[in-house]
Parts: C-alpha cells; structure tokens; sequence
C-alpha cells in the first residue's frame, strides 16, 4: 500500500478540534457541553448579507473570476477605506476564507526550508499551512504575565537567520486578545524593512478592540513593499461558513504571484461575495457591526468576572479579539478537558482548547488553555460555572494527574 508525503502525514492535527469527538460522545449521552473551544460565534448572520445570498438572480451559479468578483472588490476598497486605508483593484484578492490568504501569503514569499517568525502562542492552523508549505516556523516567545505583547527588539532579531523570509502576526491576537501598540509594530516594521523581510499581518478581529486602538501593517507606507495583509469576513459578519476572505498587498510582485495561485484554486465562493456586496451597500453596516463587537465587549466583562472567582485560575483581560489565554491549577490541560468530556459527573460541562498546541516551543502552555467567548452571557456564566465545579472534581482524582 503506497504511503502518504511526508508532508502531510506530519501535517499537525488541530488543538481546537481534535477532542470534538469526545464532545460528541458526551452529548450523546445526554451531557449538555458549552463549546468554548473553536470561535464559532453564535450570533445571528446579519440578514443584510444574507439577503444578498437569497436575492441573488443567478441562472447559473458559475464561477467567479480567480481574483474575485469585481464588486466584491469594490465592496473590500470601500470597507477599507473607511478605515483609512487605500487600496487599487489590482490590490486586493478574494481568497476563500482568511486560511487560504495566510497560506498564499506563505507560498508567494517562501521557499521550501525557509523560516518565518511567529508570536507565540499563535493560531495553530499556522502549523498546518507552514508544513505544507514546507515553512519552518520560528517562535517568538510571549508571556500571560506581560499581557502577550511583544519582548524587546534583541531578542526578535537574535531570531533571524540567513533563511528568515517573513514575520507572521495576528493583530488583535488569536488565541491570546494582545492588540500590539503603535511602539510595537513599528518595530517590527523596522526589523522588516532592515532584514527585507516580510510582515504578513492576520487582521481578522480589526473591530474587536477593548483596549488601545487597531493599526494595520497597511498604514505604514515606508512598507509598500513588504507588508501583506490577510482579512475574513467570517468573525465580523458571524459568516464563518461563507468563506470569503481576502489579501491585499502593495507589492505588485506579491500580487502577481498571489493571483497566479489563485488561478490554480479557480474561483472564490461566488453567492457569499454577493452577501458581502448586499452587506457593505446597506446604510447601516457600520452600525451593524459596532452592536456586534458591544456583544463581545460585554460577553469579555461577564467572563473576566466570572473567571476570577474560580481559585487558581490565572489570566489576563484581554485587549481584543474574544479569546483568553488561561493558566490553569493543573499539570496537564489536555487531560483535564479530557475529563471534563468523559468522566466529569455534572450533567453540564465545558470544551477548551488545551493550551500546548497553540505553542511551536516544547513544553510550554502545558497548563494554559484557550477560550473563545463566543456565546450569549448566560450561557458564559453556566459555562464558568462547569468549569470550576469540574476542576474541583479533577483535583481531587489523584491530586489532579491521572493514571
């Protein structure tokens, strides 16, 4: 029996998912489970973009151009524009979904065994992408104590090598809510512009900003040639399943080459870019999505108060996104959402994603695990609730470790 590649055989499953067959067990026998684990958002898609779906007056439903139909292009340009950025047509790509613009952004910049620089922890997807690009991630280690903002510029620069081709980032940050400061990020431009490097910088959660102010890498015209942004409507619009997204760079080049693996993929999904054209002509999109991230920002106080009742629980609030970072009274996260799915006796628990594969170096987030506060604020009490009842029970199995 022929053997699968090396590179996708060693393509790493994802924390996120991996345990959702035990979630599905547990439901099975009649558990109820709070999904904290995957940023799912369970508020309603705006109708305005699905108007756009419904409305649609298609006789065939037949691809789209490779880089994405022209209005969707326009709908992007003016979304952007009203944060203050400018971007040509021939700027700009709709990709499906935000994981194929971080993937394109790697294949277009990268060659086999080349390097690229990541905050740690970081989305794990960019695991998976990175080897099958046959990309070699290096971490940049960042810490709960210091909110997860960036270290010193020393210990960046000790990182690159001869091979470094590109400094990946998510701003705000996924899985940790760091929103990078102005001081940050223009280090970070530096390093890029003193290496030739590129920064590829995920923009996804833009508008979920708690504390600080969003700045994207596109704002820095001094990076006109090195800076990629890749976007997804999937948060913002609580479309995850439409997958669209989008790159945009200056560099005409990249762009180039960005378009040229798009044409091998065909076409982007072409009803859910008229759900974005339906959605961004409506009066009343900006207002539609500043209520949704009042949600979150409500939905983040709610959780923070909650959590900080749970003895032993360690974490910071966090500046953006909707995610947190928890250190956890445990030895092993892993095991313990384990057993909150399979042995915890309440006829309510709670998913998590363990913390350790959110991180490239070993050993670290052993006892961190990330939350997504995705769902409605009772629903996000009830789930806090689980899992204090469910660490008590756990550290009183064998103090906490498991045979």
């Amino acid at each position: 029996m022929p053997s699968p590649s090396r590179r996708s055989a060693t393509a790493p499953a994802s924390p996120i998912r991996r345990l959702y067959p035990l979630a599905a067990e547990a439901k099975r026998r009649g558990k109820k489970v709070y999904h904290l684990n995957i940023g799912q958002p369970d508020i309603p898609t705006p109708e305005e973009f699905l108007a756009g779906i419904r409305q649609a007056k298609l006789e065939v439903l037949a691809y789209s151009p490779s880089s994405g139909l022209p209005e969707a292009i326009q709908a992007l340009q003016a979304y952007y524009a009203e944060w203050g950025i400018t971007l040509a047509p021939d700027e700009l790509l709709v990709t499906t979904g935000g994981s194929e613009a971080v993937l394109f952004s790697l294949n277009v910049t990268c060659d086999p065994g080349d390097e690229v620089l990541v905050p740690e922890p970081f989305y794990p997807n960019y695991n998976g992408f990175a080897r099958l690009s046959e990309v070699e991630l290096v971490p940049i280690t960042t810490h709960r104590e210091e909110g997860f903002h960036l270290p010193p510029r020393r210990e960046i620069e000790r990182l690159i090598t001869p091979r470094t081709r590109a400094i990946l980032f998510s701003n705000p940050g996924n899985p940790t809510g760091v929103v990078y400061r102005r001081q940050e990020l223009e280090m970070l431009a530096q390093l890029a512009l003193e290496h030739d490097l590129f920064l590829i910088a995920d923009e996804v959660y833009r508008e979920f900003v708690y504390q600080g102010e969003h700045l994207s890498v596109l704002s820095f015209p001094e990076l006109s040639s090195h800076a990629i942004m890749v976007d997804s409507i999937s948060k913002r619009l609580s479309a995850c399943g439409a997958r669209v997204g989008a790159l945009a760079c200056r560099n005409p080049q990249v762009m180039d080459a960005a378009r040229r693996c798009a044409m091998a993929r065909l076409s982007p999904p072409t009803l859910e870019q008229l759900g974005l054209v339906a959605f961004m002509a409506h009066p009343r999109h900006q207002e539609i999505l500043r209520r949704m991230v009042d949600e979150y920002r409500a939905r983040r106080e709610v959780l923070w108060e909650e959590l900080s009742q749970i003895p032993g629980v360690v974490c910071r609030k966090p500046e953006g996104a909707f995610y947190m970072m928890l250190g956890l009274p445990v030895q092993d996260a892993e095991d313990f959402i384990r057993y909150l799915l399979t042995d915890f006796p309440g006829e309510e628990t709670v998913m998590l994603a363990p913390g350790e594969g959110f991180y490239k170096s070993p050993g670290l987030g052993r006892d961190e695990a990330r939350i997504a506060y995705v769902l409605k604020e009772e629903d996000l009490r009830r789930a806090c609730r689980a899992l204090r009842a469910g660490l008590e029970a756990y550290q009183e199995v064998a103090g906490g470790t498991r045979v």
